[in-house]
């Protein structure tokens, strides 16, 4: 089951809350009692060994730039 970060913006505490992703938008309430929440943005890091497919490498002589053609830098 995912993990949300939330604050409460009456006492600032920060909490995690395990919930189904169907609920990843309910309310919660904080540790303290508080219902003025929000939930924050999270970042996910995802990290494996072996096993995968190597990432793609970029071709040779390619200039970088957002599609590796060197057209844009």
């Amino acid at each position: 089951m995912p993990r949300y970060d939330f604050r409460c913006r009456s006492c600032g505490a920060t909490f995690e809350l395990r919930r189904a992703m169907a609920q990843a938008n309910d309310p919660a309430v904080c540790p303290q009692g508080h219902p003025d929440t929000v939930k924050l943005l999270s970042t996910v890091a995802v990290t494996g060994v072996g096993g995968g497919a190597a990432a793609p490498q970029p071709a040779p002589g390619g200039g970088g730039g957002c599609c590796g053609g060197g057209c844009c830098g």
